[in-house]
């Protein structure tokens, strides 16, 4: 950790004053003599700008925002009659599964064959739309989130801009190297009311459990799925 607060230390203090123009030299009278070289001037000391750093978690923020939220209930929405579907068609499989394994040790070979037939079709019939609605609402969320990330990043830039930040780091991948972050630094949840409050968008109504904020990848954000 130590040697990631120096690396950053670095960055934020990484821009110099360029040193002085050199003088320019007196043009030499009219005279035999040989003219005198121009004294070189000294450059002034290198300045360091004091770092002011800011943490955000981008990709949850995005999903926090009440805009983000709203949209995650639509799809929730929207898939819940297939998550219904699928979550019956599990328990119907459950079921064959029990019914089989207390059936009788008499029980004819073609029967029991029959039986294990049936389990194996919804089987694959059960593990074919899970994937297909996962799919499907994998590309639901993604077109979401990027349609509201780049009006989010637009607020984050003015607002760490105007709070005089001068380096922003996100820490929305889990593979983050940030270890700890102390207080007035992750601006995330100031930049989720800085959107809420110029967007104009109300918080979702509660009509469902709240809809769970997942950990996204470093590339695309991970909702919650249809269960199999």
């Amino acid at each position: 950790m130590n040697r990631t607060l120096v690396f950053v230390s670095a960055l934020g203090a990484g821009l110099m004053t360029a040193a002085g123009m050199a003088q320019t030299p007196a043009a030499p009278a009219p005279s035999t003599a040989v003219p005198q070289p121009a004294a070189e001037s000294t450059p002034p000391p290198p300045q360091a700008i004091p770092a002011k750093i800011a943490l955000v978690a981008f990709e949850q923020a995005v999903l926090a925002t009440n805009e983000g939220q709203r949209a995650m209930q639509d799809i929730q929405l929207k898939y819940k009659p297939k998550k219904d579907q699928i979550d019956s068609l599990s328990q119907e499989v459950d079921s064959l599964k029990k019914q089989l394994q207390s059936a009788p040790a008499t029980l004819p070979d073609a029967e029991r064959a029959t039986r294990l037939k049936t389990i194996d079709t919804k089987e694959k019939q059960l593990t074919r739309e899970a994937d297909d609605a996962q799919t499907a609402y994998n590309a639901d969320l993604q077109e979401a989130y990027g349609k509201l990330a780049p009006k989010v990043s637009a607020t984050l830039k003015k607002y760490v801009s105007d709070n005089g930040y001068t380096l922003l780091l996100d820490v929305s991948s889990q593979q983050s190297n940030v270890m700890w972050i102390g207080p007035n630094i992750d601006v995330t949840q100031a930049v989720v009311t800085a959107y809420n409050t110029a967007s104009g968008v109300a918080p979702p109504v509660p009509s469902a459990p709240p809809a769970p904020r997942p950990r996204p990848t470093t590339t695309t954000p991970k909702p919650a799925a249809p269960k199999q």
